[in-house]
Formats: structure tokens, sequence, C-alpha cells
């Protein structure tokens, strides 16, 4: 957790330097992006609140995303994972939403995805999608993984 509590103060910092608020929508990973951001003293001056979207069922209770909007979309894709950092900026009335989804392992998901493919985005003044495949089973490690390489997304974006 040392290399994402890193990150999170990087961050941390540049938000409240900025005055930005930030939510966070994350599947896989579990809520280790949240904990990260959480885990800066003064969190609350830039966390706006998140959810571990982990299920479909999840999804409805806590983003609200309409039907609709997820046709021809499936989860662990990158456009899925736009609409969640959307949603979750959209929702919060966040400045910027930070999103997570695939498939931390030992296997694979049932789109067909291997274990370590995740796509992460963010969505505020800027937008940007990633997708990630560590290669790897090991679930743990592809939980931090990932909550890693949403967080470089993110800070990547407030340096520019």
């Amino acid at each position: 957790m040392d290399e994402l509590e890193a990150l999170a103060a990087e961050i941390g910092e540049a938000l409240k330097a900025r005055g930005e608020k930030i939510a966070v929508a994350e599947s896989s990973s579990g809520g280790l992006i949240s904990a990260a951001l959480l885990s800066v003293p003064g969190a609350s001056a830039y966390y706006l609140g998140g959810a571990v979207v982990y299920t479909p069922k999840a999804r409805v209770l806590l983003t609200d995303i309409p039907r609709e909007a997820l046709e021809g979309m499936r989860s662990s894709s990158e456009p899925y994972a736009l609409l969640l950092a959307r949603t979750s900026r959209e929702r919060f009335g966040a400045t910027w939403g930070i999103s997570e989804t695939g498939a931390a392992g030992p296997t694979g998901n049932g789109y067909g995805d291997a274990a370590g493919h995740t796509c992460v985005a963010i969505s505020g003044p800027v937008e940007a999608v990633l997708t990630i495949e560590t290669g790897s089973s090991d679930r743990s490690a592809n939980m931090r993984a990932f909550a890693a390489g949403a967080m470089e997304l993110l800070k990547r974006a407030l340096a520019d």
C-alpha cells in the first residue's frame, strides 16, 4: 500500500492546491483507490466519495446509470470505464471522476478478458482512458497495479 499512499499524497496535494474535488467508481481494485486517497491527512478537502461497483446490481444501486447508456457496452472496457468516471464526477459534482473496471484474477472474467486486465479512466477538465494488462493471475498484486494505474493516469493529468 506504500506505493499507493505515496501516489495519493501527490494527488491530494495537487487537488488541494487547485481547489478541486474527486469522486471514485472502482471495481476489481476493490476500494484501494479510495483507501489510498483517504489515507492522506486532510483528504476531506478533496475527496467527495466513492463506490465499489463490483456487480451489475451494485452498478444499478450505486451509480444509477440508465440502461440505455449501457447499450453496446460491456464491463472491463474503455467505454465503460469512461462512463463510470463521468458518472461519478457528475453525480458527486466533483471536478474529477476516476474509475477502474477489470478482472483481478486468479481467472479472467465472463467477457473473455484474462486475469490482470483492467481499464481505467479519468473525467474532468481532461478525459483519458487506458487499458492495463499485467499478465499476472495474482489477484492482490493486480488489485494494487490497477489502483496504481488509475492514480498514475490522474497524476499525469494534474501535472499538465
